[in-house]
């Protein structure tokens, strides 16, 4: 019995998705910071509106994801911040693991020798993964990632689709 094959082309050409983002994977880090918006013009109480149709809408989400791209990105690490800082478990768990990984990365693969014992680099990692799993599974990393994309969608989305556009474009699509 074979698996269900789910053709991602079609999705991605139904929702529009297939360049959307290629032009995030080619830009630098500094090339990407250095088209952020200003906080007056991205949160321009004078712009928001209520969109006419879902015509409409789609039309502002096509516009203001790719003018106001990086300002979002800023919103998702942001909004990725404050979830960590409010579900310190996981905060903890992952610090963990960094400073566990780079404690025996460290070692440069030699035993640690404490007074009484002697530890191989296997030993480490297995001790490492017994103590980090349960605090992950108690830290609920899913929960916080489904929230994370609620939260950013729901910001994102909200944001882009109530912003009117600017008026020098408007008119510009309408003499096309």
């Amino acid at each position: 019995m074979s698996g269900i094959q789910i053709p991602l082309d079609v999705l991605t050409s139904r929702l529009n998705l297939g360049g959307r983002f290629d032009s995030v994977r080619s830009q630098s880090i500094s090339s990407r910071f250095a088209n952020l918006k200003p906080i007056s013009e991205f949160l321009d109480l004078k712009r928001l509106s209520k969109p006419a149709s879902f015509g409409d809408a789609q039309s502002r989400v096509n516009y203001n994801l790719s003018y106001f791209s990086s300002n979002y990105v800023v919103v998702f690490a942001m909004l990725s911040i404050y979830g960590l800082l409010t579900n310190l478990t996981l905060l903890f768990d992952i610090l963990f693991v960094c400073g566990g990984l780079y404690a025996i990365k460290k070692l440069d693969g030699r035993d640690l020798e404490l007074g009484f014992t002697r530890l191989s680099t296997s030993q480490l990692y297995t001790g490492l993964l017994v103590i980090v799993v349960p605090l992950a599974i108690w830290a609920s990393p899913v929960s916080w990632a489904l929230w994370l994309i609620g939260a950013t969608g729901v910001s994102i989305l909200g944001h882009a689709s109530f912003m009117d556009k600017p008026i020098d474009t408007a008119f510009s699509e309408e003499a096309v």
